[in-house]
């Protein structure tokens, strides 16, 4: 594990720990587009909260350290929805889950969205655009919300269009670190800050493969936590093709933990997955071979 790899992340209210555990994000999404659950918790055109709730509550029973809350799917060749849509979508979520003491997160790029989650009681704000809206980053900052920076070329309608780098390990760990500069200029403080390389968000089969096989440089990066999500992806669903298994996302499961176990040897701080208990199993075998090395 990378000797800079930091130990903490600072939440507004608490502190998260890797020292004993990766720590384990529960995703929950609440739309009727998501590339894996989209739907889930729908009846007709209305969101189920009540099954969006009670799933999030089973999650973090199971051992979930986060719950991430979305309402706008990112899936390649998605389209936005604006902001009142998307809250309809998640405050009631967000609301009840804060209330039986879940340490939430909301994935928005848009801050008229945040403001009302963090308002709710949102520990995190998971911003797929890196804080590159200066309202959402000056928000975050007044309000001491703990911030996932992720690495996307592009927006989601464009970013698989015709995704390139000169070295992909490196151009993303650059525009990494460019990112958490520039939120720390409008007020972040560091330690509130995570960083993703964004698997499956502007790059190729081979590129999510490069990056999960040099996390180790991202994770690196100026010590800050690395939070991963290779969940179900297309990437892992080629892979089982090539392998002689065709399957849909929700049969990716076992494969996604193939990939938890090695972001884990490569530093990761955290792993964004759908399915938690499975997770926690690869997490916490890779944890204690992992740990073993140092």
């Amino acid at each position: 594990m990378n000797e800079h790899h930091t130990t903490d992340w600072r939440l507004r209210s608490k502190t998260l720990s890797h020292l004993d555990h990766t720590i384990i994000m529960g995703i929950l999404n609440v739309t009727p587009d998501s590339f894996s659950d989209g739907g889930v918790y729908s009846i007709g055109d209305r969101m189920d909260h009540r099954a969006a709730i009670q799933w999030g509550l089973d999650m973090h029973q199971m051992g979930a350290d986060i719950i991430d809350i979305g309402g706008e799917s990112t899936r390649p060749g998605s389209s936005g929805v604006d902001a009142d849509i998307e809250l309809a979508r998640i405050e009631p979520v967000v609301t009840a889950l804060v209330s039986e003491g879940v340490v939430v997160s909301v994935d928005t790029s848009k801050p008229e969205v945040a403001s009302v989650c963090l308002d709710a009681g949102a520990e995190i704000i998971n911003d797929v655009t890196a804080l590159s809206d200066p309202l959402m980053a000056k928000l975050c900052a007044e309000t001491d919300a703990a911030v996932v920076l992720m690495h996307m070329m592009d927006k989601p309608r464009t970013m698989q269009n015709d995704p390139s780098y000169g070295d992909v390990i490196e151009d993303v760990a650059t525009m990494l670190e460019v990112c958490a500069a520039r939120a720390i200029e409008a007020g972040v403080e560091r330690d509130r800050i995570c960083l993703d390389p964004g698997i499956g968000f502007g790059k190729t089969f081979l590129h999510n493969l490069d990056l999960l096989r040099g996390l180790s440089r991202i994770s690196g990066a100026d010590g800050y936590p690395v939070l991963v999500g290779p969940s179900r992806k297309s990437f892992l669903g080629r892979i089982l093709d090539e392998a002689g298994y065709s399957t849909v996302p929700v049969e990716r499961d076992a494969a996604t933990g193939a990939a938890v176990a090695l972001a884990i040897a490569q530093g990761a701080f955290a792993v964004r997955v759908h399915d938690v208990s499975g997770a926690i199993q690869s997490a916490r075998t890779a944890d204690a071979i992992v740990r073993s090395w140092q």
